[in-house]
Order: C-alpha cells, then sequence, then structure tokens
C-alpha cells in the first residue's frame, strides 16, 4: 500500500505578538502560521526545522499557550484565532511531539488576542476583541471539557491585547491575580479569592503611566521563596517598558516626589509611585512602581522572564529590529539593557528593501534560559545562543517560509532545488542540506523580493527563472555565481553552466523595484540614488558551512534581474515554459476575449511572438506544454480548453488545433500532459469536482475517463516519466486535500493510489502541484518520488511518496 510522510514544510509565523509559545517540558515550540499551528524543537541537533502543522482553526491563529494539568500532568495546548475560538489540543501520551484536537472553547464574540494560564491551577483567562475577558475551568480527566466561569466586561470599554494570570498564596488559601491591558494607557488588576470554587474576579486597581496602547504583560517572581515579591513587566507602544512590584503585607510607603524637582522635567504623573492596595485569599497586597525601562526606538511588542529562577533577567522584542535583554544593576538596583542582538542596519534601503522593516513581533526564551528566539516581520524565526566561554550571543540557526498564499511552486529542471513563490511578495529557494550522516531540507536563497503579490513561476534551466506578478508583466531572473557555489558545496547539486557568465549577486535599489547586479546602475530618476543603489549591499562572500542565515537570506542571496516581459494589460495569471527552454507561454487577468490571450516570447532575445493566441473569453488559470513541445494546452475559467499545435517550419508559430467549449461543467483550474508522445493524453481539472483525462483522436480529443473527487479541483501534475504502465497523476483540492492516481496507458482508465492524511495535508486550497523531475532510467527502481504542494495557507511542502503501486 502507498504511504506518505511528510518531508518538509516550509512556512513563516504570523505577526502577532501572543502567536508562540515555548514549551518547558518538551522543548517544543508552536507558533500560529496562517490559520494553522506549527510545531519546531529549535534545539534539536537534526535542524529539521517545521515537522508538523496542527490544522483546527479556520482564520489565522493569533494566540498560542502550553497548558499543564496539574491533577493529572497532562501537557496540552491552547490557541486561540481570529475565528473567535480557542482550540484546546492535546500532547499525545507515547510521543511528546505530536498533539491532536481536543475541544473547543466558544464564546467569545471577536478575535481571541491573548490567553494566560495560571500555573499549579486548572484556571485559564482569555482576552477577546469583543472587550470581555473570560474565565474557563480545565477539566482533563477522562473526558477533558472546558467550562466558562465568568465574564469580565471590560469598563471603560477596550479591547484586551494581553493577559497575566498569577496565583497569590494568602493567608486562606491560594488567590489569583489578573492583569489586563490592551488599546487603552492603563493596566487594569482583578484580583479572585479562591482557585477552587468559582474565582469571581473583582477589580482592584488601575495602573496609569504609559502613553499609548499596552501590549504584553508578564509576571515572574523575585526571589526563589513562595513569600517573594511579584515583578509584572508591562510593555507599550510609548516605546517604554515599566516594572510593577506587588508585595505581600502592608503597604511600604514610598519617599515622596518634590513636584517642583527641575530634574522631573514635568514627567510627575508618568513616574507616579501611589502604591494600590487590595485584599485577596485573607492577605493584603499592594503594587507599586518599581522601574522604568528606556532605550527603544519604536513600539514594544512581547515581555518574557528568564525561566531560570537563578537569573532575573527580562526580554523584550521590538519594533526598531532589536531583541533586549535587561538585567538589573546587583549594586544599584538598575534596570539596564544588557545585551542587544538583532538588525542594528544603517545600511540604505537595507530595512524596506529586504522586507525586515516592521522589526520582530516576538521574543521567547528556551525552557533553560540560555537561548532566545524572535520572529521578524518577514516571518521568519532567529535563534540566538548564549556562548559562557566568550559571553557572546550567537546567531544559530532558525526557520523561514512565506506568510501569504505560496501561489506558485517548481523545480529546477533535473530536480535540484524547489523555487516557491508567493502573495507576500517573495520567491524563495529550497534545497536539501547534505552533512554527514544528516540531510534536511532549508532555505538557500532569497531570489526575489518584489513590491506586488507574485501569482506564478517557472524555470528556464538551472540557472533561470521567470515569474509573474500583479504588475503586469513578468521578470527574468539570473543565478549568482556564489549562489551556484553554494548549492554544490551543501547540496552536491553541480549546475552545467558556464560560471563565467553568471553575474554576480545583486542588490535592490534604494528607488527600484527590480535587483540589479553589483555594480550595475539602477535606472533611478537622479545621481544620488544611484549612487545611493551601488552601496546598498556590499560585496559579501557566502563561504558558509550552513544554509545562510535570515539577516544573509534577505540580504545577500537575491538574484539579479535578466529581462521584464511586457504586453499584458492586467495582473499574470499563469506562465509556462517549452521543455526546450526556447518559449514562454503567459496568461493574464481577464473578463473580455481581448485580454484572454496567450502570449509568446521567445527567450533568444525576449521579443512578443505576434500575434497572440486566442481561444478564451475568461481568465486563463493554466498553461502546459507537451513533452515534444509540439502542443500548448490552455484552460480558463469560461469553462473551456484549447489545444494550440506548434509548426514544424516555424517554431514559433502557433494554431489553434481543437477548441472544446464544454471542456467541464464549470471553470477549469488545472491542466497538465501525461509525459508521452506516443500515447498523446492530458488531464483537466476544475471546480466541478472532477477530473477528465483527454486522448487525441485523429485533429480532436476526447474523454477517456473522470476521476471523481470530493471538492473542487485546483491543481493536476505528472510524474516526469511514466511508471510500470502508469501514468502518476496528483490532484489538489480546495479544501487541501491531496490525491495520488495511476492512469493506464493502454486503456487511459483511472484509479486512485492514495490520499495524505488530512492530518497532515494543507488546510486551504492547493495552488500548485510539481513533481521532482525522475529519469526514464532510474524511474523503476525508485523506492519513493516527491510531491511539492503550495497552498494558499502559506505553506511550501514537500510529500514523499512510498510503494507507489505496490
Amino acid at each position: 500500500m502507498a504511504s506518505v510522510s511528510t518531508e518538509y514544510i516550509s512556512v513563516g509565523g504570523n505577526r502577532h505578538p501572543g502567536a508562540a509559545d515555548w514549551d518547558v517540558q518538551s522543548g517544543v515550540l508552536a507558533f500560529g502560521a496562517d490559520n494553522n499551528v506549527a510545531l519546531w524543537e529549535p534545539l534539536d541537533d537534526s535542524n529539521k526545522g517545521v515537522y508538523a502543522l496542527l490544522v483546527g482553526h479556520s482564520d489565522k491563529v493569533s494566540v498560542v499557550r502550553f497548558y499543564t494539568c496539574p491533577s493529572t500532568g497532562a501537557r496540552f495546548l491552547l490557541t486561540g484565532s481570529v475565528d473567535r475560538t480557542i482550540k484546546v489540543w492535546e500532547q499525545d501520551e507515547n510521543d511528546y511531539r505530536s498533539y491532536k484536537l481536543g475541544f473547543s472553547l466558544e464564546g467569545h464574540e471577536g478575535s481571541v488576542n491573548a490567553i494566560s494560564v495560571a500555573e499549579g491551577t486548572d484556571i485559564i483567562a482569555t482576552g477577546a476583541a469583543d472587550g470581555t475577558v473570560r474565565i474557563w475551568r480545565l477539566d482533563a480527566q477522562a473526558d477533558p471539557k472546558g467550562t466558562l466561569l465568568e465574564t469580565i466586561t471590560m469598563k471603560p470599554r477596550f479591547f484586551p491585547l494581553t493577559l497575566a494570570l498569577r496565583v497569590l498564596d494568602g493567608a486562606n488559601g491560594k488567590g489569583l491575580v489578573l492583569a489586563v491591558a490592551g488599546t487603552t494607557t492603563k493596566v487594569h488588576i482583578y484580583s479572585a479569592e479562591s482557585t477552587i470554587d468559582k474565582p469571581n474576579f473583582q477589580h482592584r486597581a488601575v495602573l496609569s503611566g504609559h502613553e499609548a496602547w499596552i501590549r504584553s504583560l508578564s509576571f515572574t517572581r523575585e526571589g526563589k521563596g513562595e513569600t517573594s515579591d511579584l515583578l509584572l513587566a508591562s510593555a507599550s507602544q510609548d516605546k517604554y517598558i515599566r516594572l510593577w512590584r506587588l508585595c505581600q503585607g502592608e503597604v511600604r510607603l514610598p519617599a515622596e516626589i518634590d513636584e517642583d524637582d527641575p530634574l522631573l522635567g514635568g514627567m510627575e504623573p508618568t513616574l507616579s509611585n501611589k502604591a494600590h492596595e487590595f485584599e485577596a485569599a485573607g492577605s493584603k497586597y499592594s503594587i507599586t512602581f518599581e522601574a522604568l525601562l528606556f532605550g527603544n526606538e519604536d513600539w514594544i511588542y512581547t515581555t518574557a522572564w528568564n525561566p531560570d529562577p537563578s537569573r532575573s533577567q527580562l526580554l523584550t522584542a521590538s519594533a526598531d529590529n532589536t531583541i533586549t535583554i535587561w538585567e538589573q544593576d546587583p549594586v544599584s538596583g538598575v534596570w539596564m539593557s544588557g545585551e542587544r542582538m538583532g538588525e542594528i542596519s544603517t545600511m540604505k534601503g537595507s530595512t524596506t528593501a529586504t522586507g525586515s522593516a516592521g522589526g520582530f513581533w516576538i521574543g521567547l526564551w528556551s525552557p533553560d534560559g540560555t537561548t532566545v528566539v524572535s520572529l521578524g516581520r518577514t516571518g521568519s524565526w532567529r535563534v540566538w545562543q548564549h556562548d559562557p566561554e566568550a559571553d557572546l550571543w550567537v546567531q544559530k540557526f532558525g526557520v523561514s517560509g512565506h506568510v501569504r498564499s505560496a501561489n506558485g511552486v517548481q523545480w529546477e529542471p533535473s530536480g535540484g532545488y524547489l523555487l516557491s513563490t508567493s502573495a507576500d511578495q517573495t520567491t524563495r529557494l529550497h534545497a536539501q542540506w547534505m552533512r554527514d550522516q544528516k540531510c534536511s531540507w532549508h532555505e538557500f536563497s532569497r531570489p526575489q523580493i518584489h513590491g506586488y503579490d507574485l501569482n506564478c513561476i517557472d524555470t528556464l534551466g538551472p540557472g533561470q527563472f521567470v515569474s509573474g506578478a500583479d504588475e503586469k508583466l513578468l521578470r527574468v531572473f539570473n543565478e549568482p555565481k556564489q549562489i551556484a557555489e553554494l548549492l554544490e558545496r551543501l547540496t552536491g547539486f553541480h549546475q552545467k553552466i558556464d560560471e563565467s557568465a553568471m553575474p554576480d549577486l545583486a542588490e535592490i535599489p534604494v528607488l527600484g523595484l527590480s535587483n540589479k547586479a553589483q555594480g550595475e546602475e539602477a535606472p533611478v530618476e537622479d545621481e544620488a540614488g544611484a549612487n545611493g543603489a551601488s552601496s546598498a549591499a556590499p560585496n559579501v562572500s557566502l563561504n558558509y558551512d550552513s544554509p545562510p542565515l535570515e539577516d544573509q537570506l534577505a540580504r545577500y542571496t537575491l538574484w539579479p534581474e535578466h529581462e521584464k516581459l511586457y504586453g499584458h494589460g492586467y495582473e499574470i495569471s499563469a506562465v509556462a515554459v517549452s521543455h526546450d527552454r526556447t518559449l514562454i507561454a503567459t496568461a493574464c487577468k481577464a473578463s473580455s476575449v481581448d485580454h484572454a490571450v496567450i502570449r509568446l516570447y521567445d527567450t533568444s532575445d525576449w521579443h512578443e511572438i505576434k500575434p497572440s493566441l486566442t481561444a478564451h473569453s475568461l481568465t486563463i488559470t493554466d498553461l502546459s506544454f507537451s513533452d515534444d513541445d509540439r502542443f500548448l494546452l490552455s484552460v480558463g475559467r469560461d469553462r473551456q480548453w484549447a489545444v494550440f499545435e506548434r509548426s514544424e517550419q516555424q517554431p514559433t508559430v502557433f494554431t489553434n488545433l481543437v477548441t472544446n467549449p464544454k471542456g467541464h461543467s464549470r471553470m477549469i483550474l488545472g491542466a497538465a500532459w501525461a509525459p508521452t508522445a506516443s500515447n498523446r493524453a492530458f488531464a483537466t481539472a476544475g471546480r466541478d469536482k472532477s477530473v477528465k483525462i483527454w486522448q487525441k483522436n485523429d485533429a480532436t480529443f476526447e474523454c477517456k475517463s473522470t476521476i471523481s473527487l470530493t471538492s473542487a479541483v485546483s491543481a493536476i501534475a505528472f510524474l516526469s516519466v511514466p511508471y510500470q504502465k502508469y501514468f502518476i497523476l496528483a490532484a489538489g483540492e480546495d479544501s487541501g486535500a491531496v490525491s495520488v492516481h495511476k492512469v493506464s496507458i493502454e486503456s487511459f482508465e483511472a484509479s486512485h493510489i492514495t490520499t495524505v492524511e488530512p492530518s497532515i495535508a494543507p488546510s486551504k486550497t492547493i495552488t500548485q502541484l510539481t513533481w521532482r523531475p525522475v529519469t526514464a532510467a532510474d524511474v523503476d527502481e525508485r523506492p519513493f518520488f516527491e510531491l511539492a504542494v503550495a497552498s494558499e495557507d502559506a505553506s511550501t511542502r514537500i510529500y514523499k511518496v512510498s510503494s507507489i503501486l505496490s
């Protein structure tokens, strides 16, 4: 029986400050990735990256928290989403890396923005854009479930963006303290008498001082004792972090402030040290302002205390591209920034052009407090590890991926690497890093960083590709010499092209959209701009013994642009390159016959071949050349397919051979030629939930068989060579389902082989499928085949399909 396993998942993290958590017990880091939850072990030696995506939410995941049941010790993962629900995932008893969906907590009427867990209790708090905080009890017994205990409405009304829940040890048992903040300049403090019965939270204090929305709250215990004070950190868009001391017992009167002191400079209200008193669990408590931490130049998104109790360190992530570790001076008691990491760059255009503007959205400590991870605007995770000998923080390997719909995926002609392109305006190159006895997939280059959403891609050979975007034109890129050398050194992929003809690394002009080879002048309006462009990226050698880090990917792995292809009037919808690499066929979005044309370009001099090919009346959704490039197949939203034949005397001339205006009952979304010239056949996929196999019969093509599936079929792909008297066909659906079928070469009868398990399949529409190229010589001996899949859930995946006909 055929089996399918996941070999590689590339996906970026959601840009929400609460959308990640690092489990103290297992070392698994979970983060929101579009509407899925990605699982990754940052400290794993194998560097496999994201190993699973949990599917359950119907909209973006905005908050992630791990939770341990105090009575059973069972581990759970709590995730909140824009879909207004909180999902509770149960850890597999036999595999700490595996989670399955348990149940949902429903009731919020807005996007869930915050979840906080009171360690040692079964109480959790959730905050949402409906202006409420809800208190739940999680019962993790034989039949796990959640019970809503109470709903706290924010008065005056604001949206809670962050929560911090903590147990208080009082004279009458254990109480709870809850800090709430969000779209307000104040921190609201609530307390509850008990953790056993219904908590019944009461509003106790308002902590003022911040001058903008508050993004993050986190508690820690100052000392190791149960009675030591609690410190609360609050971080705000006003660029400051405030520390508040919560202590048990009578209030300690602070020193009086001299309002006339000229050193205050009018900051008296900001630095107020008024004591707020309240009672909980039979004991008195007071909260006072402790310290103001400043030095950031932009919004502060997250705060996190070092989990190692021996180290009093606070980690903050800011939009100013820095991750800061704050420590208290042991002598003076003053809080200072002990370490800063990130992108502190003064290079012209370095932030906007390389996509790093927006800084860091998340900062997290590892369970042992010696490693730090951060999520940047590009959706990539960076890892810093403390080297105790040198007392330095050294950047290590993270994970990266698209943050919006992955719209196209294509193998290099021999299968040496994989290109993916996305609505996040980037094109990425993925390859397999081979070393010692290990191998793992990574992003090796980011050839294109664009200003428009990218829709489609195809390769023009081992060192060149073409991509189409929403900007109405296509761009051709050449591989730089250093990327070829890097791939050969780390992946073993040797490209049979003249390296002396390859360009140097590219850079992005400050005022330009396209990548230029270093030293090449950019077409900008003024001389200053051109000069600025040439200094945007210094000469760098990619002599790495591992794949590039995120900083290097964004700056030093761009491919220079070689050519632009003009002609279309609307956003590019499809592109296909002939197998002999001499022709490019493209189409654009269209609502009339005038624009529903196929334009052909000659790759020898990049001119457009006139006239355009006509057959459709609406957008052409897919294009495909036959194996010998004699035929070009097009399918469209007008429910028809058309086959154009290439002239043997004039290789650039195509004529309309046959058009079928009723190919499917609904729009056709996918097209693929079967890999043989003797029995000419192709497949079409439609929104009518079917894949049809068509075979040439004289001057027309007739339908030989139909594969019925459960939802609209959005993408199809044939294996590049026949396998044991069958064509192997993969089909992707609107629902995210991926299935593999075999089609008899003789009868063209189709039958199902296997379907990817829903637990490892994408959760949204499949945009493109492509099998890794194999040769006819070794196809029958291969134990497995690799299928690359791009999906609207922002993921790019490679599946290993084994025992395909056994």
